[in-house]
């Protein structure tokens, strides 16, 4: 079975460690709002690039594994593409652990066929994870936070809680398939202040107040040529 190997630094049980994950299933799931007015905000924000509307909420895309990245840098075709913010839950060891990562996702593709648009562009993920356990009793106090470069300028793209978004244990139990060792899923995202566009570079991080930490992460994105 294909899969890729990404190295992260785990922190969890008081210590700090690294570790090569094989990473054999990628999730992104779809439309996870918890709150149904900040939900269909995003789904309105999505309908003026004219995506269509999902056939259910939550919903789940299988994207290839190799997609995933800890690099500082992606290629992408034409200039349609940008990013967004989500919790990324990864299955390891025989518990969960939470990152960061950005679904970059082709907004031109999006348009007539979300699936599609999903597998074409790389997913960018932070390259330090904490054991999701840990942050349990303080889940709805993480906050998401994400900043464009655009023009040279950087500027707030996507600010909120995690509380936006279904809890993640909810999530997980939607996906109705087996989700152990190998296995990640990007989980949801905010509406973007200023709607949805591209940039040169793409910032993200969870901050978690509660134990004054933060993972973070941020790219540049190439712009490929679009030959016909």
């Amino acid at each position: 079975m294909p899969g890729t190997a990404l190295t992260f630094t785990i922190h969890a049980d008081g210590r700090s460690y690294e570790e090569t994950l094989l990473i054999r299933t990628a999730v992104i799931a779809g439309w996870t709002g918890r709150d149904k007015v900040a939900l269909e905000k995003h789904i309105v924000e999505l309908e003026a690039l004219g995506v269509p509307r999902p056939a259910s909420t939550p919903i789940y895309y299988r994207v290839g594994a190799s997609r995933l990245t800890t690099a500082g840098a992606i290629e992408c075709v034409g200039g349609d593409s940008s990013g967004e913010v989500e919790f990324v839950i990864v299955a390891a060891e025989g518990r969960y652990f939470l990152g960061v990562g950005s679904d970059h996702t082709d907004r031109k593709v999006e348009t007539y066929n979300i699936t599609v648009s999903k597998q074409v562009c790389d997913k960018p993920v932070a390259a330090e994870l904490w054991a999701l356990d840990e942050v349990a009793g303080h889940w709805d106090d993480l906050i998401l936070r994400s900043y464009a470069v655009i023009d040279g300028k950087k500027e707030l793209y996507q600010e909120g809680t995690v509380a936006a978004m279904l809890p993640p244990a909810d999530i997980l139990a939607g996906y109705g398939a087996p989700f152990g060792n190998g296995a990640v899923m990007y989980c949801g995202t905010l509406a973007a202040h200023g709607g949805i566009r591209p940039a040169e570079r793409f910032e993200f991080e969870l901050v978690d107040p509660v134990l004054g930490r933060t993972l973070r992460h941020g790219y540049d994105v190439t712009t490929l040529p679009i030959a016909g």
